[in-house]
């Protein structure tokens, strides 16, 4: 007897979430709906507004299984179920996109008022086999305004059996009339370590060996969205087999490692201009994405400065502990107002990039500008240093007059070096060369000088040599 072809399905079908608790980084939103759910308060309308690839489609199905199960887990004393059983045959006929009563429409392809019309139809006849007729149209931004129109009406006021979800990579684009009558669900992009985590969990199950730096590349790469994440594994595994590195993630996607990012960043903190160049060299010379590189290094700074304003708190961070520590030991290389100079230098470099003619010549000039940004001190830090130097001299300085022209004092200049420092200084203020009171005067005369001391509120000189 001939054995039947194993068929191989992809990772982002096969893992694809069956239940709430399946669902990664929408908590906001699944925690609504069960509530809604366990309290049998369901709306008429739906939507789901986010970026691709983060659950929109997953879980409008998974809210019209839960919906219709036959047998819902954890209901309590509800009358609808919260989770969905997935074994019923609503459950399975929804998974397999075969139920009567639950009608999926791909506005992408059929926008128009006669593919609308058969929706406006079916909403008078009660469901066949389930509690309710539940229609789910993808990418409904992309209705015409007059199939919007023709939906208006039952959209607001259709039958108790019937529920819409629709769901959107653009809501803006969606009419303001229709998005009064839904209930709207903002999805987030999905952190980089929730993605890390569910990718380590997905290689457990199917017997893949992966480096957890080479988990993180895949994440950062995909950019918030779970399904490209596991399209790229996926694309992975048919290239390596059964175990994956970092090397081998870095090298189909363009990617920079971890350790390379974090090593360029600390050659910006220290402004080590020769570290910079060599590291962009070699990131161009291997291939690597250095617009991607620009938008990561970006986000580095970001998470940098998050840790330093929130005094060590991880909470809001994007990170792993590896990244934690690097954090730790980098946010005592530089002063916070620094690296807020230096995040804004690469933030404006990320919108340059777009029309850059030599992408890694404004990178290097950028990145340059940043390390001498980090190591060279900022007028606030050049006040608080004067403020604290005054504050522990002790001795009185007589006031000079700050306009020009002003009359220089006739004393010798070692008598104002005795009166700006303390009586034990003097002797070796004295062995020091000395300017003439004619040179003095021409100094206290300098326009450039006055216009320093006017600027400088509470300013005075205390000496001159």
């Amino acid at each position: 007897m001939q054995e039947t072809e194993q068929v191989h399905v992809a990772l982002p079908l096969k893992y694809r979430p069956m239940t709430f608790d399946d669902v990664v980084g929408q908590e906001h939103v699944t925690r609504t709906l069960r509530n809604a759910l366990e309290s049998g308060r369901i709306a008429n309308a739906y939507l789901f507004v986010g970026p691709r690839g983060i659950g929109k489609t997953t879980l409008s199905r998974i809210f019209a299984k839960a919906l219709n199960c036959t047998h819902p887990e954890g209901s309590g004393k509800s009358a609808v179920g919260i989770e969905p059983c997935g074994e019923c045959e609503n459950c399975q006929q929804i998974a397999a996109g075969r139920s009567l009563d639950v009608t999926e429409l791909d506005a992408a392809s059929h926008n128009k008022v006669e593919d609308v019309r058969p929706i406006i139809e079916a909403v008078q006849f009660k469901p066949a086999a389930s509690k309710y007729k539940i229609f789910i149209i993808d990418e409904c931004h992309m209705l015409t305004p007059s199939a919007w129109n023709a939906l208006l009406k039952t959209l607001e006021e259709p039958p108790p059996y019937v529920k819409f979800v629709f769901a959107t990579t653009e809501g803006d684009k969606v009419l303001a009339t229709i998005v009064s009558r839904c209930q709207r669900f903002d999805l987030r992009r999905i952190q980089t370590h929730q993605i890390a985590a569910r990718l380590q969990y997905i290689c457990g199950k199917e017997g893949i060996s992966a480096d957890q730096d080479a988990l993180l590349a895949i994440a950062r790469g995909a950019e918030g969205g779970m399904r490209d994440a596991l399209s790229s594994l996926d694309q992975l595994i048919a290239f390596k087999g059964s175990t994956i590195t970092e090397e081998d993630a870095l090298s189909v996607f363009g990617l920079v490692s971890r350790k390379a990012l974090e090593d360029l960043a600390g050659a910006i903190l220290k402004g080590d201009a020769a570290a910079i160049l060599q590291s962009v060299e070699a990131f161009d010379s291997a291939g690597k994405n250095m617009r991607r590189l620009a938008g990561e290094l970006l986000r580095h700074f970001r998470n940098l400065i998050v840790y330093q304003s929130l005094g060590g708190q991880t909470a809001s961070l994007e990170a792993t502990p590896d990244q934690v520590k690097t954090l730790a030991e980098q946010a005592k290389l530089c002063d916070a107002s620094r690296i807020f100079r230096v995040a804004d230098q690469l933030a404006a470099m990320e919108d340059k990039l777009r029309y850059a003619l030599s992408v890694r010549t404004l990178i290097e000039m950028t990145l340059l500008r940043a390390s001498r940004i980090a190591t060279v001190a900022s007028i606030e830090e050049l006040m608080r240093a004067v403020r604290a130097l005054a504050a522990q001299g002790g001795g009185t300085v007589q006031p000079t007059p700050a306009k020009s022209g002003a009359p220089a004092p006739a004393k010798p200049s070692a008598a104002p070096m005795a009166e700006a420092k303390p009586a034990a200084k003097t002797e070796h203020a004295e062995k020091k060369p000395q300017l003439t009171p004619e040179e003095q005067r021409k100094m206290m005369d300098d326009p450039k000088l006055n216009a320093l001391l006017a600027s400088l509120p509470g300013a005075k000189v205390t000496a001159i040599s």
